[in-house]
């Protein structure tokens, strides 16, 4: 089992460099950004680009994979989009992941002055956006008409150095958005089911992501089942701090869910840098432990060039 890791995009660079330094040094397989404009309780505070902080992080590490969590179509137009990410699989020399996901109603949608799409609508401009995104990455020329964006002849030279294009990690709970992770995706990413905030951490709160987990997993093998495509070809990420309780909270939490998550079936866990206060607060030193401790454990981390969909090579 892998476990990545994500840096929120909120620190100066002279703050945030070290962190990613230290996300491959520890150990970690994986280590990601928020693709935001502005995320939730933190939209008031600083925040930076995902892309301009990936490149950065590129450059100072050298083996660690590293990706979107998650991109989405309320902000991004695939063709430009296509552009930033092959400039940073060229910087990477081929480290880089795309998470993709719909994306919400929130602060990235109202800020460019967009009214957010019903449920269904923004399925469908997820569906189209991942899409175009694939043919843009491994066609030379892509012309594209759809409901939701336009390419007209979108060149794509000099290409991807990860052959055919970089993985997609793409983000599904529900059945829609899990045929789009089976026909595009490398990996699949779930947050699980919806928690109740006035539930708080309970031990009920707990058990009851749980299953909602578990579910949610059995639903994907299903759709890859429906389509023929065995569920060893899917790597299966789960984020762990979308539970109740945050799951750097103590060495011994971080253990039995990443213990649950494996016998689930997930490949990999996904946690988040512990902060001050707020979303995610938390002690480094609790990181430092899960390094020490649970990160030798591990398999070896993955080599630069994951397993593509057999569809796609």
């Amino acid at each position: 089992m892998r476990i990545g890791i994500v840096i929120l995009p909120e620190d100066r660079w002279w703050a945030a460099e070290p962190k990613w330094r230290g996300a491959e040094e520890l150990g970690f397989h994986h280590a990601w950004t928020y693709d935001h404009l502005g995320w939730r309780t933190l939209v008031d505070g600083p925040w930076f680009s995902a892309v301009p902080t990936l490149t950065a992080a590129a450059a100072v590490t050298s083996t660690i994979r590293l990706g979107t969590y998650v991109a989405s179509p309320n902000f991004r137009h695939p063709v430009p989009f296509a552009r930033e990410l092959l400039t940073l699989d060229d910087v990477s020399d081929g480290r880089i992941t795309v998470g993709i996901g719909s994306g919400g109603p929130g602060y990235d949608t109202f800020v460019l002055g967009d009214s957010p799409l019903a449920p269904a609508d923004r399925t469908r401009k997820f569906a189209e956006f991942v899409d175009v995104l694939d043919r843009l990455l491994t066609s030379e020329r892509t012309t594209f008409t759809g409901e939701f964006f336009t390419a007209d002849e979108a060149r794509s030279a000099p290409g991807c150095v990860q052959k055919p294009r970089m993985p997609f990690m793409i983000a599904a709970n529900g059945p829609k958005a899990m045929r789009i992770a089976a026909r595009y995706g490398t990996a699949w990413v779930t947050t699980g089911p919806p928690t109740d905030p006035a539930a708080g951490a309970s031990a009920d709160a707990v058990e009851a992501w749980w299953r909602g987990v578990s579910a949610i997993a059995d639903r994907m093998d299903g759709e890859l089942h429906r389509i023929g495509r065995h569920r060893h070809t899917l790597d299966r990420h789960l984020n762990l701090d979308s539970a109740p309780l945050y799951s750097m909270t103590s060495l011994e939490h971080f253990q039995d869910a990443l213990g649950r998550a494996r016998d689930l079936g997930f490949t990999d866990a996904v946690t988040h840098w512990p902060r001050a206060d707020g979303v995610y607060a938390g002690r480094e030193t609790v990181l430092e432990q899960v390094a020490a401790e649970v990160l030798p454990t591990l398999a070896a981390r993955p080599t630069n060039s994951p397993k593509i969909h057999p569809d796609l090579s």
